[in-house]
């Protein structure tokens, strides 16, 4: 009898930790970039896509799923770890319906920003369209647990938020338009109003626990580096020194979004320092290449120049800090995720 009760006690424990922790965090909602994306860029028509091999290839089943990554990205990881489900699925996806969306949906779309001009560069969802896509899911919610069950989970679920490297990489160092409208410090206050009348919206809508993460030191993509050719293919510093400076006006946001806003809980999820180590010293966290990407040469590909006819791709991406030349490997995904639960999102478990 004894060896019996084990099991069942050991399972109790189990379910009371999901218990409580879905009663504080009881889904995960997701808005953003190709950080954050599960597959919303597969049912629209843009080349930022990735659902196709080897993207995918150490994912569950091994299949691509449209997340810029060889398996799984930060979001999972978070959900995961929250005591949610480890997947969190794209709305956009006809394969899902609003009974998996109740636990954890995305609205993120690779290539977009705070900007709406950056967006266009590659036709991808704009920021103001995710908003409209989770005005959508709140009645189809609504319709499905009913109007006070949906307004209490929506007002309990943690909010990821990952967006603005494109803003700055792939439209102001990139397309003229911006550049002749903006210095780079006055493109940056407009990038933080954008932002903040991004917060205030979902606040307005009844979101209270949001994570906002800050830029990764952009400097050290293997882009950056590959095109960096004056200083041998080293970090590009004048980026890092731009993440660093746009991380501190958003932190500043934060503050003074959390003053202003009775009952909001805004949290800044600063990942520069753990990412900056990680490529800095690989070796420390169980990986070994940080200068280039596994897919292709690592210098320049991803999405279809990152294709399973790419003679190049790497056997093994787990010793890379990099999947392709802009996205970090499902493993250093990992282990940014899990600093983050440790310390920014701490207080959500």
């Amino acid at each position: 009898m004894a060896n019996l009760y084990i099991p069942w006690l050991f399972l109790v424990q189990i379910l009371t930790l999901v218990a409580k922790c879905r009663a504080k965090v009881p889904a995960v909602i997701v808005f953003g970039d190709s950080s954050v994306d599960s597959g919303n860029n597969n049912f629209i028509p843009t080349i930022a896509r990735s659902n196709f091999q080897p993207y995918g290839q150490d994912f569950p089943g091994g299949q691509p799923t449209g997340r810029f990554c060889n398996g799984r990205i930060p979001s999972d990881f978070i959900s995961e770890g929250l005591g949610c489900k480890p997947i969190i699925p794209a709305y956009l996806d006809p394969t899902h319906n609003i009974s998996d969306f109740a636990t954890g949906v995305c609205f993120a779309s690779a290539g977009t920003g705070y900007d709406n001009s950056t967006s266009d560069v590659v036709q991808v969802i704009p920021l103001w369209k995710e908003v409209e896509y989770y005005k959508e899911y709140q009645k189809k919610l609504k319709a499905y647990l009913g109007i006070k069950k949906a307004k209490k989970l929506l007002s309990e679920a943690l909010y990821l938020i990952s967006i603005g490297t494109n803003d700055f990489l792939e439209n102001y160092f990139t397309l003229p338009n911006r550049q002749s409208q903006f210095t780079v410090k006055q493109y940056e206050d407009f990038l933080i109003d954008l932002a903040a009348d991004f917060l205030k919206k979902l606040y307005v809508l009844g979101a209270r626990k949001i994570s906002l993460a800050g830029l990764p030191p952009m400097g050290c993509l293997p882009l950056e580096r590959a095109t960096n050719i004056m200083g041998q293919n080293s970090c590009v510093e004048e980026r890092n020194n731009l993440a660093l400076e746009f991380n501190g006006k958003l932190q500043g946001l934060v503050a003074k979004l959390n003053e202003e806003l009775p009952g909001l809980d805004l949290t800044f999820s600063d990942v520069y320092y753990i990412f900056l180590q990680i490529i800095k010293r690989p070796s420390a966290f169980g990986l070994e290449e940080a200068r280039v990407g596994c897919c292709g040469s690592g210098t320049f590909e991803m999405s279809f120049l990152c294709g399973q006819f790419n003679p190049f791709t790497c056997e093994d991406a787990n010793k890379y800090v990099f999947w392709d030349a802009f996205h970090p490997s499902e493993k250093t995904n990992r282990i940014i995720s899990e600093y983050a639960l440790k310390t920014s999102l701490a207080k959500f478990l």
